[in-house]
C-alpha cells in the first residue's frame, strides 16, 4: 500500500506540475506542449482520485484534493469545447444555399500515398473548396487529375518541406496571392472567394511552423504568423474565414489570443473538439486543424471525416453568409495589453528571421 501511495503521489505531483507549467507565459516548446493534453491530464487526474480513495487518510486527502484541483483547472479550458457550453457560432437558417460555402481541409502527410482514398472522400462530400496541406508535386499530380475538371479555380504551392499547400475551388477566386508572412519557407494563401450569391469573403489558408524539437525550439514563429493574420483581419473588418493546420489546440493561449486579436469565432465552441490529430492514436488526439469565421457567418454543418492514411483526419464545415445575424454573435475583443504583446511578438519574429 505504501508503494501504491508513493506512486500515486508522484503521478499527482506530475499532473499538477504539467497543469501549472502551461500557465507560464513562455514560448519554449515543451511548456506550450503542456497546453495540448488537457483532456488527457484531467482524465488521468480523475483516475488518481479514484485510486486514492482506499488509501490511508494521511495519503488519501492530499492526493484526492490534488487530483481534483487538476480536474478543475483543466475543465476550465475543456468545457467550452463540449455541448455543455453555449455555441459561439449560431446555427444557420434553412435555405440561402447560394450564400453558403462548404470547405474541406486535409493535411495529407507528405509521405502518405493514399491519394485515391482522399479523392474518394472529396468526391463523396462534394465541397466548394478543398484545402490540402503538406502536399508536394506528387500529390499535386494526383489531385489535378481528379479535381481540376470540377474545381476549376486553384492555387498550387507544391513543396517538399512539409509546408506545401493546394487550394481547389468550384467558386471563383479573386485577388489571390501567396504570402510568406514570417519565414521564407512557410507559405500561406490569401484570396477572395465569390459566392453564388455574388457576395465575397476573404479566405486565409495557414500552416505555421509547429513548436517541436525537429522544427522549432519555441512557438515564436507560429504565434507571430497567427497574430499577423489576426491583425489584418481586425484592420479590414470584412467577411473572412481562416482555415488550416495551425499546429495549435483550440484552447491554447496563442489560439485564444488570435481569436481576440482578429475578432474571429470558433464554430466548435459549444459543439465539440473535432480532434483531427493524431489519427492513429485515439487516446492522444487534439484539434489541430481549424476553421475560424468572422461574425458574418452561421454554421450549417461541421464534421470530422474518415482517415485516409495521414496522421490527420480531414475536417469539413459548411458556413452560411448571413450578415443580418451578426449581432447574435458575441465577438471576441482583445485588450490594449494583448494588442501590444501581439505587436512585439510579430516584431521580434520578423527581426530574428532577418538576422538568420
Amino acid at each position: 500500500m505504501l508503494l501504491l501511495s508513493a506512486t500515486l503521489g508522484i503521478v499527482v505531483a506530475l499532473l499538477l506540475a504539467a497543469t501549472l507549467v502551461a500557465k507560464l507565459p513562455l514560448r519554449w516548446w515543451w511548456i506550450r506542449a503542456c497546453e495540448f493534453p488537457r483532456l488527457q491530464l484531467a482524465s488521468a487526474a480523475l483516475l488518481t482520485a479514484l485510486f486514492s480513495i482506499p488509501l490511508e487518510p494521511a495519503w488519501r486527502w492530499p492526493l484526492v484534493s490534488g487530483s481534483l484541483i487538476v480536474v478543475a483547472l483543466q475543465a476550465r479550458f475543456i468545457l467550452p469545447w463540449t455541448r455543455l457550453w453555449p455555441v459561439q457560432v449560431m446555427d444557420a437558417e434553412p435555405g440561402h444555399q447560394d450564400r453558403c460555402i462548404t470547405l474541406l481541409i486535409a493535411n495529407v502527410l507528405t509521405p502518405n500515398r493514399q491519394a485515391e482514398r482522399l479523392i474518394e472522400i472529396i468526391l463523396q462530400q462534394d465541397p466548394d473548396l478543398i484545402l490540402t496541406l503538406e502536399s508536394d508535386a506528387w500529390w499535386q499530380d494526383r489531385l489535378d487529375q481528379a479535381l481540376e475538371a470540377k474545381w476549376i479555380h486553384s492555387v498550387k504551392v507544391p513543396m517538399d518541406n512539409l509546408y506545401g499547400m493546394h487550394l481547389y475551388s468550384r467558386l471563383p477566386l479573386e485577388n489571390t496571392r501567396v504570402e510568406w508572412l514570417i519565414q521564407d519557407d512557410i507559405p500561406s494563401i490569401h484570396t477572395k472567394v465569390r459566392l453564388d450569391s455574388g457576395d465575397t469573403l476573404t479566405l486565409y489558408a495557414l500552416h505555421p511552423r509547429p513548436p517541436a524539437p525537429s522544427e522549432s525550439e519555441e512557438t515564436l514563429w507560429r504565434d507571430a504568423e497567427l497574430l499577423l493574420v489576426g491583425k489584418e483581419i481586425h484592420r479590414n473588418q470584412t467577411p473572412a474565414i481562416v482555415a488550416g493546420d495551425l499546429n495549435d489546440v483550440a484552447w491554447s493561449r496563442t489560439t485564444q489570443l488570435f481569436s481576440r486579436i482578429s475578432g474571429m469565432l470558433d464554430p466548435r465552441r459549444g459543439r465539440g473538439r473535432y480532434s483531427t490529430f493524431h489519427a492513429s492514436y485515439p487516446l492522444l488526439r487534439w484539434p489541430l486543424d481549424h476553421i475560424f469565421t468572422s461574425e458574418h457567418f452561421t454554421l450549417k454543418t461541421m464534421k470530422r471525416l474518415p482517415g485516409f492514411g495521414s496522421d490527420h483526419f480531414p475536417i469539413l464545415a459548411s458556413l452560411c453568409f448571413q450578415p443580418t445575424r451578426t449581432s447574435e454573435h458575441d465577438k471576441p475583443e482583445a485588450g490594449g495589453g494583448e494588442r501590444e504583446w501581439a505587436r512585439k511578438t510579430i516584431q521580434e519574429a520578423t527581426a530574428r528571421d532577418q538576422q538568420s
